[in-house]
């Protein structure tokens, strides 16, 4: 039997024609023979999959360097601020956060990040990259004085800023990418990475912003802060960010190291900088509104556009990659054809819910599964995973045992 929730289709081709793109995969190593799996009716006991893990995970150091700083932030705040209105603005910066979460949840759907990896990326935005804005601001601030002057102003806003608050947040994603290397295969999951740094580090800047402008204004100038920042800019650093990330996705789809991705980071960075630093100079030198509507909301569309190109990406792949398993008997030529696209993945989960007991868990769990053998797959054939053997066994076996539990009486 065969997970089928569209039968009466036409059967596609295992073997699609090639596909000319700027951004598509490269194949250095050539790729492993696929072993034709194992008649049986029973379900496949799942391994353990712990070489699978095995470059999945960020270091424990990280870890311990993001504690001590949420411990100096924390108090930063309670001092500066006072703990109603940092507790105020803490609020009102969940509303943004939340909404930038969700948008970037559909853009990890395909081929999920790890949890902890995302959870990371969040809490260094939040924590180290804005401990490291502050304390290069009171760095600063000891060496030159105050921004008492219309010129120390302006470059603190147009050139300090957006240089060390970027490059305090681009260290987070080059940190992912260089611990965490085996999750991190390309352009869409540097984008992920480094927009969530962005939302993080928003987070913790709008809860500085809100406080201050309650503290100093009231509930008026608290109202306009949220409507200019939290309405009509919550993916601002976001944007910058995911560039850094961006660039560094592609030195991962080339097989670089973390070494060799040191150049191609740095002109994603340089690239995250510019952006920043145009986007602080339009509220500064010109009308920020006329400028919004002009420039920064046609770079947002760009933007989602070429989200939109890299997930078609992505699809390509999982059909090339999971054809080749399917060549071999390991899935059936619906079965690729409802994985390598968003409207099949939809359909087999729509068909999950009508077995018995809704089985749809199973049916993501599935899905989920075979794009990550995909990606392995990809991984291996590329050459810049030593793992990637142990990992498609175990992937082939879960996906094995999935199917059985999903026809089990």
């Amino acid at each position: 039997m065969t997970l089928d929730p569209g039968a009466s289709r036409p059967r596609p081709s295992l073997t699609p024609p090639e596909f000319a793109s700027a951004l598509a995969q490269p194949r250095i190593a050539a790729p492993a023979a696929i072993t034709p799996p194992a008649t049986s009716p029973a379900p496949v006991p799942v391994p353990t999959g712990a070489a699978s893990r095995r470059g999945r995970s960020a270091s424990v150091w990280i870890i311990g360097v993001l504690v001590l700083g949420l411990a100096v932030l924390v108090a930063y705040f309670l001092n500066a601020l006072g703990p109603a209105a940092s507790l105020l603005g803490m609020v009102l910066a969940v509303v943004p956060l939340v909404g930038v979460l969700l948008a970037l949840r559909i853009v990890d759907r395909w081929e999920p990040e790890p949890r902890g990896l995302l959870v990371l990326a969040i809490a260094w935005g939040a924590i180290a990259a804005v401990a490291i804005a502050l304390g290069v601001d009171l760095v600063l601030s000891m060496v030159f004085g105050p921004a008492t002057t219309g010129a120390r102003e302006v470059l603190q806003t147009v050139v300090q800023a957006p240089v060390v608050e970027e490059f305090a947040k681009g260290l987070g994603v080059f940190l992912i990418f260089a611990t965490a290397r085996r999750a991190f295969d390309g352009p869409v999951d540097g984008i992920v990475y480094g927009a969530l740094v962005g939302a993080g580090f928003a987070f913790t800047e709008n809860i500085q912003y809100f406080a201050v402008s309650f503290i100093e204004g009231g509930a008026a100038e608290t109202t306009m802060t949220f409507f200019l920042r939290g309405i009509l800019s919550p993916f601002a650093h976001v944007m910058f960010t995911s560039v850094t990330g961006f660039a560094l996705g592609l030195a991962a789809r080339r097989g670089l190291s973390a070494a060799q991705a040191i150049g191609p980071g740095l002109l994603g960075l340089a690239g995250a900088i510019a952006l920043h630093a145009f986007w602080n100079g339009s509220a500064m030198f010109g009308d920020f509104f006329f400028l919004y509507l002009t420039l920064q909301v046609p770079l947002f569309i760009g933007f989602i556009l070429g989200i939109v190109a890299l997930r078609r990406e992505e699809s390509r792949l999982t059909r090339r990659r999971l054809g080749e398993y399917a060549a071999a008997g390991w899935f059936t030529p619906q079965e690729v054809d409802m994985l390598a696209t968003s409207a099949g993945r939809r359909a087999a989960l729509a068909w999950a819910r009508t077995l018995r007991g809704d089985r749809t868990a199973l049916m993501k769990t599935f899905i989920t599964d075979a794009t990550a053998l995909a990606a392995s797959r990809q991984r291996a054939i590329s050459g810049r995973d030593p793992h990637a053997a142990a990992e498609e066994r175990d992937l082939l076996a879960k996906t094995a045992a999935t199917r059985a539990a999903m026809f089990a009486p």
